[in-house]
């Protein structure tokens, strides 16, 4: 399925904006990169965390030497401490952080896409960063953003870097992929080149916001008009949730991006999804699971996965599913922005996994007897969705009237 972005338009007026910013007094190709390099020096941190053609390194410079050919580049340290130079535009850095902003206006004046493939992709699907030694200190906790759960360890990123380390401690089933986790350390130590940490789980918390996700792009598709839906045969009443919906008028409708690691464009019957569902059906629920928790190590973003994750664990343990399907929920909300007043249809098929999660998240809010929020939760499906595919009509009585989820069932 394909990224669709309509801000692309807008992104690039803004990096316009911030070239003509930048070289506002600077006149011809040679004073122009020399206000680009001072523009580094003071707006971008160095050193910073980034890749060339997929290896991770470090930026520790960005330098011109008045070859106009050569233009800017960057010095660049490789985990073995060797170090080069390249050329700045061939450096990829976190793409919510300034230094990639600047380096995508950079690209631009040079007239090459300044989103090329590689920046667009999530760096933390292949060869990652690795927390050094020197990262942690072991007097104090420790902040952690887990990225995928096995039964005795987690692999984890250092809140407010993309640096890796695998965590090994208890109650690790109440941490799920998504979540950030304080831990009191114990010990640190490498194997096979890779770091480790062990400790005690202090707490756990689920807040979007402080893991620094780029968020989800929403597609332009069109206008929904409630004057063409279908609310019941002539005559009927109009349900009184269905009131305020219709009163609003038509909306800007809109299809949020799916992302899915791993997916092959030229068979999109056999993706990771489907893979993990066939495995779920044949009762191999490890290696199901498996391929989840390795989607969300990937990219926390696919919310395709956080949804099956909590079905996996919604019959027998709600408590559980219900933080599985709230960090889907709320990296997706996160995209849409406090004053998102739009339709995210299900049938744009793209929007299924938000609304998979939130249908999760409300249906765990009602069983673990958290009636207003299912009510709330619920409410707001609708408005999203008005045509409610997923039934949520059918269940806004009962939960209003605070009817247990055990009694429904025995009913």
């Amino acid at each position: 399925m394909s990224t669709r972005s309509p801000k692309e338009g807008q992104e690039l007026e803004a990096l316009d904006r911030l070239i003509e910013e930048i070289t506002v007094d600077a006149y011809g190709d040679d004073a122009q990169l020399w206000a680009f390099r001072q523009a580094f020096e003071d707006d971008v941190a160095l050193p910073a965390d980034g890749f060339v053609i997929g290896e991770p390194v470090s930026v520790i410079a960005v330098n011109y030497n008045g070859n106009e050919r050569r233009g800017l580049t960057a010095k660049c340290r490789r985990e073995d401490g060797s170090e080069y130079v390249i050329a700045v535009s061939e450096v990829v850095l976190p793409q919510a952080s300034t230094g990639a902003r600047y380096i995508a206006a950079y690209r631009r004046w040079l007239n090459l896409d300044p989103y090329p493939a590689e920046a667009k992709k999530p760096s933390r699907g292949g060869r990652q960063h690795k927390v050094a030694d020197d990262d942690i200190d072991l007097s104090k906790p420790v902040e952690l953003v887990a990225l995928s759960v096995k039964e005795r360890a987690a692999r984890c990123r250092l809140l407010g870097s993309d640096r890796i380390i695998t965590l090994r401690a208890s109650r690790l089933w109440e941490v799920v992929p998504g979540a950030i986790v304080t831990v009191t350390p114990r010990k640190q130590w490498r194997y096979g080149g890779h770091p480790y940490l062990s400790g005690d789980i202090q707490s756990t918390r689920i807040d979007v916001k402080a893991i620094d996700l780029m968020p989800l792009g929403l597609a332009e598709m069109g206008i929904w008009d409630p004057k063409e839906e279908y609310w019941g045969e002539e005559g009927e009443p109009i349900e009184d949730w269905a009131k305020p919906i219709i009163a609003h008028g038509p909306r800007p409708m809109f299809e949020m991006e799916q992302v899915l690691p791993g997916e092959d464009p030229d068979d999109p019957f056999n993706d990771p999804i489907t893979r993990s569902n066939d495995l779920k059906d044949a009762g191999e629920r490890a290696e199901a699971e498996k391929i989840l928790m390795q989607l969300c190590q990937a990219d926390l973003r696919c919310l395709d996965a956080h949804s099956h994750l909590g079905n996996f664990v919604f019959d027998h343990h709600p408590q559980d599913a219900v933080r599985h399907y709230e960090v889907g929920l709320r990296i997706g909300e996160r995209s849409l922005g406090d004053d998102f007043t739009g339709v995210l249809a299900w049938s744009l098929i793209d929007n299924r996994p938000f609304l998979r999660c939130m249908h999760g998240y409300g249906l765990c809010l009602w069983r673990l007897g958290r009636f207003d929020e299912a009510d709330s939760n619920f409410q707001k499906m609708l408005w999203l969705n008005p045509s409610d595919n997923q039934g949520v009509r059918f269940l806004i009585d009962e939960v209003k009237g605070k009817t247990a989820w055990e009694d429904r069932e025995n009913e």
